[in-house]
């Protein structure tokens, strides 16, 4: 498995995103809404900022596409001047799905995260993702109070790292 940074409005990236967000779409609890997607701004994920990476399968001698994701610096818990970075957009193919590949996009983020000078990570999901609350959860995020105003969001996480 490998990690390529892209930029993040480039068509590869679109294109992953446009996957992601009509998968999230077509799965959002109906007593919710509707899924409101957002396009990510290329200076958030232009490294020291941040940065958005895609995940490739390279088994079998050939590397596929198989995820996305990025973290990106947001402002600082009130009363803070620790670094805080978010993680947005971890995605994988339903075919790359309970292999592992989520958890090593995850460390990877965090690795980038920290060497731009992350002291905490934070992100937001849905409950309907109980996969991704479970990799969050078991990676040492715990539950914090919201930290933004995401309409699809439904949990806040946070870890301390660094």
């Amino acid at each position: 498995m490998r990690f390529r940074a892209v930029d993040v409005t480039g068509a590869e990236a679109l294109s992953l995103l446009d996957a992601y967000f009509a998968e999230r779409a077509a799965g959002f609890p109906a007593e919710q809404g509707e899924y409101r997607p957002t396009y990510p701004v290329a200076e958030q994920f232009t490294p020291p900022a941040g940065v958005f990476l895609v995940v490739e399968d390279d088994r079998d001698d050939r590397a596929e596409v198989i995820g996305c994701g990025g973290v990106r610096r947001i402002d600082s818990r009130p009363g803070s001047d620790e670094p805080r970075f978010e993680v947005k957009h971890l995605w994988l193919a339903p075919a790359a799905r309970g292999r592992g590949a989520g958890r090593r996009l995850l460390d990877e983020l965090e690795r980038r995260a920290v060497a731009f000078g992350a002291r905490e990570l934070v992100l937001d999901t849905n409950a309907s993702l109980a996969a991704a609350g479970g990799l969050y959860r078991s990676s040492g995020y715990a539950e914090i109070e919201p930290y933004n105003a995401n309409p699809n969001a439904t949990h806040w996480y946070g870890k301390h790292v660094g």
